[in-house]
């Protein structure tokens, strides 16, 4: 099923949460909306859903205007970040509670609700109740009573933003390999950019209420429309007055022509990866990203000079005069540090 957002705007009071925002959803694709916290995102979702009304602007659900639809009638199944599990009820009657407010026959709810649990691994669980699984384990519950009604449009708000680092890197590929299993057209919200590089067929960047860009992992990460995507996606660094990855900065231990002396300044390890700094005379230090094994084969320590310069093919982008760390870095967690002199 499609999904069609066309000219959504919705404010509250004074604040604008969406402004004039379009987009399309491709049948059967498992789309992310990333953005920063307080970006619209999870606005978005929520009227997609009917959960909230717009303003102004129109949704429609495989051709159909649904702006004026209830939830119950866009067929629409919702996920939230913390489960909303019913506590008095066994993990099987939470699945097959959809299906019961429908009336649906019992023979058919107790084979529908069995095929769930076994296609989200919870099948020796379903006389337990909600209390007695993991985080993880309720998510996938959450999951499958969402998938129990059939519904034409999957929609997950953070699914795994209350979850440790670890059981969300697992749910990440069970979701990705459910997805494959069940073709139902999702979209889910997240501002984790790894999750979303990792996860989905397509990305939708949403910050202050608009639309940044939408495209493939690839084709953001490699081709960025502007400073916010590019550090949005990923860590970045300043070499030559450009913004780049950090792991495109190559270093050296040599001279080289097109090259720029630097002092390392800092090396911390990080699992296999090697983070850099090098400091470089009149600007901010310089990050470099290396595998350990690259760092073993440099040899370089704090205080030994470098020479760095950007890898071949590498993604960059004219960094604008009014740019500084700050503003580049809104996206949460990217690596971002000063400028560094154009090479002579």
């Amino acid at each position: 099923m499609s999904i069609e957002i066309r000219n959504i705007t919705k404010t509250f009071g004074d604040f604008v949460a969406l402004d004039d925002v379009s987009v399309g959803i491709r049948p059967g694709s498992l789309t992310a909306l990333l953005g920063p916290s307080g970006g619209g995102k999870s606005t978005l979702l929520r009227i997609v859903a009917g959960l909230e009304t717009a303003d102004s602007g129109a949704v429609a659900i495989d051709g159909v205007d649904a702006t004026r639809l209830p939830p119950q009638r866009r067929g629409v199944g919702f996920v939230f970040q913390h489960y909303a599990a019913f506590p008095h009820m066994t993990v099987a009657r939470n699945v097959a509670f959809g299906l019961d407010i429908r009336h649906r026959p019992k023979d058919e709810v107790r084979a529908r609700v069995e095929e769930l649990l076994r296609l989200v691994h919870l099948e020796q669980f379903a006389d337990r109740m909600p209390g007695q699984l993991s985080g993880g384990q309720r998510q996938r519950m959450a999951l499958a009573r969402a998938l129990a009604v059939e519904p034409a449009v999957l929609l997950l708000d953070e699914p795994f933003g209350a979850l440790d680092a670890k059981v969300r890197k697992e749910l990440r590929d069970w979701l990705r390999r459910l997805h494959d299993q069940v073709h139902v057209t999702t979209v889910f919200v997240t501002h984790d950019q790894e999750e979303a590089l990792e996860v989905a067929d397509e990305i939708v960047v949403v910050s202050n209420g608009r639309v940044e860009q939408v495209g493939s992992p690839d084709d953001l990460y490699d081709s960025p429309a502007s400073e916010f995507v590019m550090s949005f996606l990923g860590p970045v660094t300043m070499l030559g007055g450009r913004l780049v990855r950090p792991h495109d900065v190559e270093l050296l231990g040599i001279a080289v022509v097109g090259s720029v002396a630097g002092v390392v300044e800092g090396v911390q390890r990080v699992g296999n990866e090697a983070r850099i700094q090098v400091g470089v005379p009149g600007a901010p230090s310089v990050a470099a990203v290396l595998t350990r094994a690259a760092l073993r084969d440099l040899d370089v320590r704090v205080g030994d000079t470098v020479w760095l310069r950007l890898a071949k093919g590498a993604t960059s982008m004219a960094a604008t005069p009014a740019s500084s760390p700050d503003d580049a870095a809104r996206g949460a967690g990217s690596v971002l540090t000063g400028a560094v002199s154009a090479p002579r």
